[in-house]
């Protein structure tokens, strides 16, 4: 494991993605069991040994967005990435979340989280606590119900075939190309979650509301008797009154070229040559197993 982390450090990996790195191999390592459940190689691991890097919070690029920015990121795009920040920034779901609702999650003016979408696959969300209903603004919801049109079933955000969208293709191809041209830091969906955290904090959002929203767990007693979850209009009175934090356009905007559409056609091949590698490995390791 030390020569591990030796490696994981010569690639100039960070301190938190290395610790997470080890916690898979640690899980890996310690899910060979006997017949009775215990542990075939137990193992007591010792970071400062290892050399694992501390992970200092402060120095953790966590990167957000300001109000002006996110109003200049949905003013500067179209079609369904408008949407997609349109709705990100004022709800804060999570990527994956976001990429598993479905039509029918979406009840008036409000969003049912049930499951995720990871790697085109769907799943559980990530904790209990993701499992909720994330209120939404009037304005907002009118806006989705303009994007979903006439469809009654299927994914919010969807391929023309219907699957599920790819966050790494949205990422390169749509947002990053925005972001370069508005002259904005480059970062990722997660930018417009801390966002919404940081605005409704800021509002005076009541805590319990506000973990309820963001899908977070409580942590103290407090949190356990607090029901303002189960109060559903005192909810929708705070979604309209406390705002988005940025301006929202009256309608949405078209699908707007940008250098992520014309990036996409010179990788079609790049992209069949890497489909057609994949399969030939899992092609071998179907032969090898």
């Amino acid at each position: 494991m030390k020569r591990l982390v030796e490696v994981l450090v010569q690639k100039k990996l960070s301190p938190q993605t290395i610790k997470n790195i080890l916690g898979v191999v640690k899980l890996v390592k310690s899910s060979a069991t006997d017949e009775n459940g215990n542990e075939l190689y137990p193992t007591k691991w010792n970071n400062e040994f290892m050399d694992v890097p501390v992970v200092v919070e402060t120095k953790q690029r966590k990167p957000s967005c300001a109000a002006s920015q996110v109003s200049e990121i949905v003013n500067a795009t179209g079609g369904r990435i408008q949407m997609i920040v349109i709705l990100l920034a004022p709800t804060g779901l999570r990527t994956g979340e976001l990429f598993g609702l479905e039509v029918r999650t979406l009840l008036e003016d409000t969003l049912v989280v049930e499951q995720e979408v990871w790697e085109g696959r769907v799943q559980a969300p990530k904790t209990p606590n993701a499992v909720r209903v994330v209120d939404l603004h009037p304005d907002v919801a009118s806006l989705l119900r303009q994007f979903i049109g006439s469809r009654e079933t299927g994914f919010i955000f969807q391929t023309t075939t219907g699957r599920p969208l790819s966050r790494t293709n949205l990422l390169r191809r749509e947002l990053h190309p925005v972001l370069n041209a508005l002259g904005i830091s480059k970062r990722g969906f997660h930018a417009f979650r801390r966002f919404r955290n940081t605005y409704l904090r800021r509002s005076a959002c009541p805590d319990g509301l506000l973990k309820f929203w963001m899908g977070h767990a409580g942590r103290d007693m407090s949190d356990r008797y607090d029901r303002i979850r189960e109060d559903e209009i005192s909810r929708r009175d705070v979604a309209r009154s406390i705002g988005l934090g940025f301006e929202l356009p009256q309608a949405l905007a078209p699908k707007r070229p940008n250098a992520g559409d014309m990036g996409a056609i010179g990788h079609r091949e790049e992209g069949a040559q890497k489909v057609r590698c994949q399969e030939t490995v899992l092609t071998i390791v179907d032969k090898l197993g």
